[in-house]
């Protein structure tokens, strides 16, 4: 941690602070993983070559889901549709787009088993990279907290009460983390 606190409560707001960014991260991530229901989430990660230079999709098209096995992307500029349909085919997501000259067309097909299970293998490495995270934080703030005892700013006591209170901090986050895991894993191995 580069910044400087002065007190034990500016350490724990900002470790907060950044653990939620790591929730709403961990969040984001698992709704662009693939289930076998349609979501315009999915298609986050896809970058397309548009005007010289790459724009995620939802900058150069506008993306619905009119049914739970479908996704449509109607491009904002129609001589986009060769590009967007080209990016879409080569992400990883094994997508087969078609286009009328209009509309891009994403049929969702259901997932087979293997790759559901290749899927949530995907997804606890996601769910323990963010738990790094989160415990990268704890320590950076554990860090501050010794460094104001060191300074002289806090008792012995502030700093037992502050090394707990961040661990508190980081339990609960880990607990969340892992609620959000448990719950894209359930809707990853549903099959209807």
């Amino acid at each position: 941690m580069s910044q400087t606190f002065t007190t034990v409560k500016e350490v724990e707001a900002h470790a907060k602070q950044r653990m939620e960014k790591v929730l709403a991260d961990m969040q984001h991530d698992a709704a662009s993983l693939r289930t076998g229901r349609a979501s315009v989430n999915l298609l986050d990660s896809i970058q397309v070559e548009a005007y010289g230079m790459l724009s995620p999709i939802s900058h150069v098209a506008t993306l619905h889901v009119p049914e739970p096995a479908l996704i449509t992307v109607q491009p904002f500029d129609r001589s986009q549709i060769k590009a967007i349909e080209a990016a879409i085919r080569n992400s990883d997501l094994g997508l087969n787009p078609s286009n009328d000259g209009n509309l891009i067309r994403l049929p969702i097909p259901p997932l087979n088993q293997e790759r559901r299970k290749e899927l949530v293998k995907k997804l606890l490495g996601i769910t323990e990279d963010h738990r790094v995270a989160v415990r990268n934080i704890r320590r950076d703030a554990n860090d501050a907290v010794k460094k104001l005892l060191k300074d002289k700013a806090i008792s012995e006591d502030d700093e037992r009460r502050a090394l707990d209170e961040i661990q508190k901090l980081t339990d609960g986050l880990i607990v969340k983390l892992d609620q959000v895991s448990k719950a894209k894993e359930k809707e990853l191995l549903d099959v209807k």
